[in-house]
């Protein structure tokens, strides 16, 4: 699903407009990405939660030369989905 698809579906599930649905799905990623910058967690009860995992750095090689390079130190996203959203997706 990509997300024009997923607007169309928070539109129909939501009984929204299209553009209702856009404005909402944009402010959520707004939101998220606001408090993730910051170090914060956003916990969805049954859903997931996203959070914010330090990468350390490391020694890294290039797949064509086989030659040692320096990858830095870097931070990333994570999401772990939530015990209800794991048991109906393994049903």
């Amino acid at each position: 699903m990509n997300k024009a698809e997923l607007v169309d579906a928070i539109s129909t599930e939501a009984k929204l407009t299209k553009a209702d649905a856009q404005r909402a799905l944009d402010a959520f990623v707004n939101a998220t990405t606001k408090a993730l910058k910051k170090g914060d967690r956003v916990a969805l009860v049954g859903f997931g939660s996203f959070s914010i995992s330090k990468r350390a750095a490391r020694v890294g090689r290039n797949p064509q030369t086989g030659k040692a390079i320096k990858i830095a130190a870097k931070k990333v996203a994570k999401f772990k989905a939530g015990a209800d959203l794991a048991k109906t997706v393994n049903k």
